[in-house]
């Protein structure tokens, strides 16, 4: 008898509070670009009270582009 595959129960994972050191307690976090890679884009968590950083996150493109570097 064959399974059917697996189902993705979500496609990305975003925090929407992370603890931060400063306000000692779980806040409330936006994120931020800070660079734009070959192969995605790195951003980072800022808590919304204090704009402590909290982490950093890459999400990575699906496909491949078409910069080719030499």
């Amino acid at each position: 008898m064959a399974t059917a595959p697996a189902k993705k129960q979500f496609e990305e994972f975003r925090a929407s509070a992370l603890y931060c050191p400063r306000c000692r307690q779980a806040m409330p976090v936006h994120t931020r670009l800070l660079l734009v890679l070959v192969d995605g884009e790195l951003h980072e968590y800022l808590c919304q009270a204090c704009l402590t950083s909290l982490g950093t996150k890459t999400i990575r493109n699906k496909e491949q582009s078409g910069i080719i570097i030499a």
